[in-house]
């Protein structure tokens, strides 16, 4: 059973990301406040659902959240601050996105860089453990994939729609036959050493 609250506020965050291990496309994340009297069986960190519970519980969380935000930092910046700080800047601009200013943030992870001077802290699997990172991540997660199946239009030969930009053996095998595109991360090992691509 996820738990509603980390701290005493009221107004608490909850803030995740999404994409960080991919080789194309941004990093998203999402920030949530939930009310006190939130409840909801199925939400769940976005990893241990399915993509039709994913969908289901996006406008759930959308209208019964207090506020919430989402974030997208793209590929260029991820090449040039490195994907850590990319996340964390994706975390910081999903909460500058709230409409509501929280008075508590609980972050997904072991990693955060204060936000203005509101009072954090850093859960390590906390997706699993509160229920406002847990929707933090599914809108994470669903606003990235619903990007990826965008681009996925351009260039249908990586199939980014089902795998989203992450390094499967078929999204490999691809950037080797055709190279990469404008939405790879070039800071990335997009292949394993033995396979180098000549930028």
């Amino acid at each position: 059973m996820l738990l509603l609250n980390h701290s005493e506020y009221n107004l608490e965050c909850g803030t995740d990301e999404a994409g960080r291990g991919c080789l194309a496309g941004p990093v998203t994340a999402a920030a949530v406040i939930l009310p006190k009297d939130f409840k909801n069986l199925i939400l769940n960190d976005s990893k241990q659902l399915s993509e039709k519970k994913r969908t289901l519980l996006k406008p759930v969380i959308e209208e019964e959240s207090i506020c919430f935000g989402v974030s997208h930092v793209f590929q260029e910046e991820i090449d040039t601050i490195n994907i850590l700080n990319a996340s964390i800047l994706a975390m910081h601009q999903a909460i500058e996105n709230l409409n509501t200013i929280p008075e508590f943030i609980i972050v997904d992870g072991n990693k955060f860089k204060p936000f203005k001077n509101i009072p954090y802290e850093t859960i390590i699997k906390g997706d699993g453990k509160y229920l406002s990172i847990a929707a933090a991540s599914i809108l994470a997660k669903t606003y990235r994939d619903k990007y990826m199946d965008k681009i996925h239009e351009e260039f249908p030969m990586y199939n980014w729609k089902q795998n989203k930009g992450y390094p499967t053996k078929e999204h490999r095998a691809a950037i080797k036959k055709y190279g990469i595109t404008k939405y790879h991360r070039k800071s990335f090992r997009l292949l394993p050493e033995q396979l180098k691509l000549d930028f």
